[in-house]
Formats: structure tokens, C-alpha cells, sequence
């Protein structure tokens, strides 16, 4: 009995092992193709991607030009307002420039009447204490009105009363008064000078502001003009000769 039982157990298992080996060797070849294509595991019915229609892209095109048009039409309006804020600069300070030079001619004038008057000879009087303590009382007088007046500054003030940068009280009050008049000419020169500078300056600022203005407006018109359709104008005939109907004309604006 003993010997029967492993008589089968001999020949039985390296059969079953062999079919095992066999599946196992098949499931493998299986696995191995599978994950070579797989495309197989892909439905069948999905579609492939399409190129896009010539509408599609029409329609992106559109897009795309409406929101350039957009773009440029905020930024145009940014540069009108640009332009005219500088604008405006410029006139301030043009009018600024003309009061400097209405200040200028003003004591350009005095000044020359002063001058003629110190071309007389100075009246002769007594160098005395009393006499140098007056001409130096009439120069602080002088000074001071001249101070609030506007004509001398704060500094030029102090150099008067510190006897410096050529102001002496022992000359005659008519000396006093042609020097007085000198300096303050030569302050409102220069006040015109520097506000002349400042005006061209202004004036350059104002012209570029306007030319940008210009050119993104007449842009923001073209990129309106794309956006509408191409239509055919109506001929009418005038006179004979049929010439086309102008339904409408665009004008820049001008900066104001």
C-alpha cells in the first residue's frame, strides 16, 4: 500500500508542476504584451484632438483685438489727462514768468532813476558822529522797508545791518539809495531768469505730453476701426458723377 501511494505521489507531482509552470509562463506572456500597447486599455469610441476651425480662430483673433483696443483706449485717455495737466503747468508758469519779468522791469526802472540822481555830485555835509549816525539810521530805515516790501531778503537784510558785502552807513542816503535799487534789480533778474528756465522747461514737458497724447489716440482710433466690420459705402450721385456717401468722419481732438 505504502509503495502504491508513492508510486503516485512520484509521478503525479512533476505533472502538476509542469501544467503550474505552463500557466504561470502564459499569464506572464500575457502581462508582458498588455503592458507593451496600451492602447488597448483606451476605449474605442474616444475621439482624437482636432485641430481648431478657421472660426475658432477668427474668434480668438477677436478676442484678442477687443481687449488690445481696450488696453490702448484707457491708456490714451491717461495721456490726454496727462497732457492736459501739463498743459495747465505750463501755463502757470508762464504767467509766473511774466509777473517775474514785470517785476524785473520795474526795478530795472528805479534803478536808472537812481542812477541818474548818483550821477549829481553828493551833497556836501559835515562828517560829524551826528551826521554818520543819521546816514546809517536813514540806511536801516530804507533796508527794512525794502524787506517788507519784498525787494531784499532775509540775508541780504542781515548783510545790511552787518555792514557787509559793500554796505557802509557812512555814505549819503543818495548813494544808500542807488545801491538799494542795484541789488534789488539784480534779485528780480535772477527771480526771471530762474522762472524763464522753469517755463521752458514746462513748455518741453507739455509738448511731449501732447505729441504722446496724439499718437495713442490716433493708435486707439485704428484698433476701434478693426474691431467693426468692413461694409460697403452707398454711392450716390451727385452732379453726374457718383461719388461715395461719407456717413461720418473722425477727428482727433486737440489738446485744451
Amino acid at each position: 500500500m505504502e509503495t502504491v501511494v508513492f508510486y503516485q505521489f512520484v509521478t503525479e507531482v512533476p505533472q502538476a508542476a509542469a501544467i503550474w509552470s505552463t500557466l504561470f509562463l502564459l499569464t506572464l506572456g500575457l502581462l508582458t504584451v498588455l503592458a507593451a500597447r496600451p492602447e488597448r486599455d483606451l476605449p474605442a469610441d474616444d475621439p482624437l484632438p482636432t485641430a481648431p476651425t478657421a472660426r475658432e480662430v477668427a474668434a480668438a483673433e477677436a478676442v484678442d483685438r477687443q481687449r488690445y483696443a481696450e488696453e490702448v483706449a484707457v491708456a490714451a485717455a491717461g495721456a490726454a489727462t496727462t497732457a492736459r495737466r501739463r498743459r495747465a503747468a505750463w501755463l502757470t508758469a508762464q504767467e509766473r514768468m511774466e509777473q517775474a519779468w514785470i517785476g524785473y522791469d520795474e526795478a530795472d526802472t528805479a534803478a536808472r532813476r537812481f542812477s541818474g540822481a548818483g550821477a549829481l555830485p553828493t551833497p556836501q555835509t559835515p562828517r560829524t558822529p551826528i551826521e554818520y549816525a543819521a546816514r546809517e539810521r536813514y540806511l536801516h530805515r530804507a533796508a527794512m522797508a525794502a524787506y517788507w516790501r519784498g525787494d531784499l531778503t532775509m540775508t541780504q537784510l542781515g548783510d545790511v545791518f552787518g555792514h557787509r558785502h559793500g554796505w557802509d552807513p557812512r555814505r549819503h542816503p543818495v548813494e544808500q539809495e542807488v545801491l538799494i535799487s542795484r541789488v534789488i534789480r539784480d534779485a528780480r533778474l535772477a527771480d526771471y531768469q530762474v522762472a524763464a528756465g522753469r517755463e521752458r522747461a514746462a513748455w518741453r514737458d507739455a509738448e511731449l505730453a501732447a505729441e504722446s497724447a496724439r499718437t495713442l489716440a490716433e493708435e486707439a482710433y485704428a484698433a476701434a476701426a478693426r474691431l467693426r466690420p468692413n461694409t460697403v459705402p452707398v454711392r450716390r450721385k451727385v452732379a453726374g458723377v457718383w461719388r461715395p456717401a461719407v456717413v461720418a468722419r473722425w477727428r482727433p481732438a486737440r489738446a485744451s
